[in-house]
């Protein structure tokens, strides 16, 4: 299942990030975090920035409500999502293996 973690205004969750990927997409669970592919490179900041894009759109949110808060340089990240709720997260990631934007 996926780890959530509630925050003041919002959650957050572990993804595990595969950049140079064909296409942006959630592709499922690894352990307790969502798989996630990017187009981007993992070069300058390219990915983490694509990752942040990712998730605003997914989540009809503006970017500024998406921020990394650990694993910058790791494939390994925790993203934090402020106007969510935990409920919303697990709703939306749970309930189906693949989500591509």
């Amino acid at each position: 299942m996926l780890w959530v973690q509630e925050v003041p205004g919002g959650v957050r969750f572990k993804i595990r990030v595969q950049p140079r990927a064909s296409k942006n997409e959630v592709c499922g669970l690894l352990d307790d975090a969502l798989k996630v592919r990017l187009t981007a490179p993992p070069v300058d900041g390219e990915a983490n920035g694509a990752c942040q894009a990712f998730f605003a759109k997914t989540l009809s949110l503006p970017k500024s409500q998406v921020r990394l808060v650990a694993g910058e340089t790791s494939r390994t990240k925790t993203v934090e999502v402020i106007g969510v709720s935990k409920e919303q997260i697990l709703k939306l990631f749970d309930s189906k293996q693949t989500s591509s934007v």
